[in-house]
């Protein structure tokens, strides 16, 4: 997939709007996941970016109380962040503060998702959807997906909303929700 923004500016705004949204700290490997993980811009324009917005003021370097080096947006930063934002295509904008909010839910958590696509030779496809939580796998399901476009609205619900996906499982195999099965 190609990145949708290109442009300098954009990638500042977008960088800026994410942390402003975030409201606290972060560090550059956060920081570098939430911008990246959605595939709207890609890693060299972001650092590049980053780098401005460090030595422009926008962002600041912060020291937490363990010495690990933090970012935050500056007040001039959400200066711009607030003004600017509207040129950010808003569907990109919103999906992509959703998926940060997850990604950094989930890390406080220890947890990650994977999901894995394999082409079958009779041309449906394997979907491998895994959970992951403080090391330990707490959902792995493959399914066989006759259809590209299915395969396609299932692996983006389940990256959307990965906690929904295992309630679901869970409450259908404890028989919690016998109407479905009837």
């Amino acid at each position: 997939m190609q990145a949708p923004l290109k442009e300098k500016n954009d990638i500042k705004i977008f960088i800026l709007y994410l942390m402003r949204n975030i409201g606290y700290p972060l560090d550059f490997s956060n920081i570098t996941d939430i911008v990246l993980q959605d595939e709207i811009v890609k890693y060299f324009d972001f650092a590049e970016c980053f780098a401005e917005l460090l030595e422009t003021g926008n962002i600041a370097e912060i020291k937490d109380e363990n010495g690990e080096t933090l970012y935050n947006v500056t007040e001039q930063g959400k200066h711009v962040a607030d003004n600017l934002q509207s040129d950010i295509f808003m569907m990109i904008r919103e999906r992509s503060l959703k998926s940060a909010l997850r990604l950094l839910s989930f890390k406080k958590r220890g947890s990650f998702i994977k999901c894995q696509v394999t082409a079958l030779d009779d041309g449906s496809y394997s979907l491998c959807c895994r959970i992951v939580e403080n090391k330990e796998e707490v959902m792995n399901i493959t399914l066989k997906v006759d259809n590209k476009k299915q395969l396609d609205k299932m692996t983006h619900n389940f990256q959307e909303r990965p906690e929904a996906v295992y309630k679901g499982l869970m409450t259908l195999l404890t028989g919690e929700i016998n109407y479905l099965i009837n």
